[in-house]
């Protein structure tokens, strides 16, 4: 075959070898303002360390090895003995390891905690998102444990450790743990509340033995597990370890692992417990208040994971733009290319500003930030969660036919898009838990408006949005029915107000132009043409500045 038919010409390198970090300006800015002055240069530089080795060829290598290699159940060993144990390819625990190690177990006990776990948590998981989740469940069970002091007081240290150790043995014995959750039951489903897992308790204070079957159950190989079932006097939260103090393996009988469209790397299990021990965590009966605020970390966890996956999309799409020619020029010079990539860009930089916009009010802490977060957290998770598919598959789609096949690694992002939506549960679950918030807890509400308020003034068209969002919160007729519609709005406003606050002018104007004044099309890249759409692309560049 002649050597000149293997002449490779306008194919674009691979995005590889940058600082994830220093090349995203919506995140560096959110991490400037957010942070206090005295801990920016240092958060800058743990950041950063991070940002250069998500970019590396070698952590995209173990994300594609962790997503190529997914793990193996091994329930017997080979005498016929159960062991219930999941195998993992060596990436996957260079990953963990390398994330435990940059401290994303690790944001409730130190200034500015949240506000760097969340970006460390954006830039990282773009390299690999499906270790992601015992990560987020980890850095969530603390709250949860702080309820009962003498727990928090020998996990919290464990779980926040920096030291990552692979392996089934007792906590004690080990510098870090990791944590997992078992809430869904298969005739529940959302419905916790209608679980069949029942505790009996046994002689020694706040010790139960629980039978029962949950449905889902990830990370199966953690150290713990924070588990609800029927005790007593109702539904209760419970401490399960997999090793118990004396060495021996707690009953935990993996019956099989979930074969999901996406998330591949990680090992989501179905699991029974027959006699199995475990440590009540808060009162009984009060078991969903109990693990509430894991939820809700985990919940924020899916707009920060949503984000680090558009971020990722819309890097891979401008990054091919800038070096693909077409039609005499590079694609990012075409105007109506250049109007699907800005579009990507807003969507992408809306998602991350409002994620490091809650972490941030995490971090605060004030009764004022606690009830924003209230109404905030699900509203967040609702909007953002469900964009991500959308924008995914439009970036794929940049890409051309390239983008459809799996090295370009576009593919395992939008497998991965839907899970946000879905986990910690999915849109409906968010939206009504809004209502309740409006009609439960007005503090929320207050706190909700007076956020959006900041930036009331500055933008004819988000003042507009406000106007209508209020009217809307004002008409309680067929309320659950338009649920999804009002928190989309609310949504759409809190993130309108913030770009209006702190984004540049072009950014700002496109977010209301479209998603707020009504000149938009129901596709991506139906932007209008006045806008500054050029500056909007270049802002979302992933080059270091």
């Amino acid at each position: 075959m002649a050597a000149t038919t293997h002449t490779v010409s306008n194919q674009v390198p691979p995005l590889v070898g940058y600082d994830v970090f220093a090349a995203d300006r919506a995140l560096t800015e959110a991490v400037q303002r957010h942070m206090p002055p005295e801990l920016l240069a240092e958060a800058r530089g743990e950041l950063g360390e991070l940002g250069r080795s998500a970019g590396s060829a070698q952590a995209q290598a173990w994300g594609v090895q962790a997503n190529e290699n997914p793990p193996v159940l091994r329930s017997h060993d080979r005498y016929g003995n159960r062991i219930d144990e999941v195998e993992f390819h060596p990436a996957w625990h260079r990953l963990l390891g390398h994330a435990v190690a940059a401290g994303l177990t690790d944001a409730w006990g130190r200034p500015g905690g949240h506000v760097r776990r969340a970006a460390g948590f954006l830039v990282w998981t773009q390299a690999e998102a499906g270790h992601g989740c015992p990560l987020s469940m980890t850095h969530a069970a603390v709250p949860a444990l702080r309820t009962d002091p003498a727990l928090a007081a020998d996990w919290e240290p464990l779980l926040t450790s920096k030291v990552y150790e692979q392996g089934l043995r007792p906590a004690a014995q080990k510098a870090g743990v990791l944590f997992g959750m078992g809430m869904t039951e298969k005739q529940g489903g959302t419905d916790v509340r209608s679980n069949t897992t029942r505790a009996e308790p046994l002689a020694a204070q706040g010790e139960y033995l629980l039978t029962g079957h949950k449905w889902f159950c990830s990370a199966p190989m953690s150290d713990g597990f924070l588990v609800l079932a029927q005790a007593p006097a109702g539904l209760t939260c419970f401490l399960l370890p997999r090793v118990l103090p004396d060495g021996t393996r707690n009953t935990f009988a993996i019956q099989r692992l979930k074969d999901k469209l996406g998330n591949r790397s990680n090992a989501s299990s179905e699991v029974e417990f027959d006699g199995t021990w475990a440590r009540r965590v808060g009162d009984e009966g009060r078991g969903v208040r109990t693990i509430i605020e894991m939820v809700a970390a985990t919940r924020l966890d899916c707009v920060v994971g949503s984000a680090a996956l558009m971020r990722q999309a819309v890097a891979q799409a401008i990054h091919h733009c800038t070096y693909r020619s077409v039609f005499g020029g590079v694609l990012i010079e075409k105007p109506l290319m250049r109007n699907v990539l800005a579009d990507l860009a807003l969507e992408s930089e809306a998602a991350t500003v409002l994620a490091l916009r809650l972490a941030a009010a995490y971090d605060a802490d004030t009764e004022s930030e606690r009830a924003f977060l209230r109404i905030a957290v699900p509203t967040a998770k609702y909007w953002v969660t469900k964009r991500c598919t959308p924008m995914v598959g439009e970036a794929l789609e940049c890409l051309g036919g390239n983008g459809y096949v799996e090295e370009s690694g576009m593919p395992r992002l939008l497998r991965e898009a839907p899970l946000n939506s879905i986990w910690e549960g999915s849109g409906n679950v968010q939206a009504l838990d809004v209502l309740r918030a409006l009609q439960r807890e007005p503090l929320a509400l207050n706190a909700f408006l007076q956020e959006v308020g900041r930036a009331r003034g500055a933008d004819h068209r988000l003042d507009g949005a406000i106007k209508d969002m209020l009217t809307e919160l004002a008409d309680l007729n067929g309320i659950e029915a338009r649920a999804r519609r009002l928190v989309e709005r609310m949504a759409l406003v809190l993130q309108g107000s913030l770009l209006v606050r702190w984004a540049p002018p072009e950014v700002a104007d496109a977010f209301c132009a479209s998603r707020l004044g009504g000149d938009w099309g129901t596709a991506f890249g139906t932007l209008p043409h006045s806008l500054d759409l050029a500056s909007v692309v270049e802002r979302a560049r992933p080059v270091e500045r």
